[in-house]
């Protein structure tokens, strides 16, 4: 565990405002954009942003310090995430992948100018959920192995099979769609 991370659990532990202050210094960008990644809209990302960090203060008392405070974050993000995902599961349904993508371009807080993101991102809105988000956890996140395990409540070979997987899926879809 970090140093970093030692020093917001003891803050949390013995003046919860400084550490969630110290947490949120830490946390907020990058939950912000794994969040983000999952559910491609801004507006999603913070409602869904703002409610882990909800979430981790409320529940921060039965965090397991043996375990990772940053997979232990990530854990709860992803289920806010994937809880934004399923509450409007029956509208993304009736979209394709790239139909979402398109979608998403209303989003003023992406750049589309930028053509090589625009294709990652329509190649990650492609994938299954489980590999999008181990794929975001590795890539972007560079989570150990390990820590994407406890965050997805998998094992470490699970994730290592979806990240390849997912990587494999992306770098098809890219050379497909050049």
């Amino acid at each position: 565990m970090s140093g970093k991370d030692q020093e917001i659990i003891l803050a949390m532990k013995t003046h919860p405002d400084r550490g969630f202050r110290l947490l949120m210094a830490a946390y907020k960008e990058p939950v912000y954009w794994h969040i983000r990644r999952l559910v491609a809209v801004h507006a999603d990302a913070q409602d869904a942003a703002q409610e882990t960090f909800v979430r981790i203060f409320r529940a921060f008392g039965r965090f397991d310090a043996r375990g990772s405070l940053t997979a232990w974050i990530y854990r709860i993000a992803t289920r806010e995430a994937l809880r934004i995902l399923s509450r409007h599961r029956e509208e993304r349904l009736s979209l394709t992948a790239d139909a979402a993508a398109a979608g998403a371009r209303a989003d003023t807080y992406v750049d589309y100018g930028d053509l090589e993101a625009v294709r990652l991102q329509n190649a990650l809105l492609s994938l299954p959920t489980k590999q999008r988000i181990v794929f975001s956890l590795r890539y972007y996140d560079e989570l150990t192995y390990e820590e994407i395990a406890e965050a997805t409540n998998s094992t470490v070979c699970a994730a290592k099979a979806n990240y390849h997987l997912a990587k494999e899926k992306i770098i098809r879809y890219m050379n497909s769609h050049d």
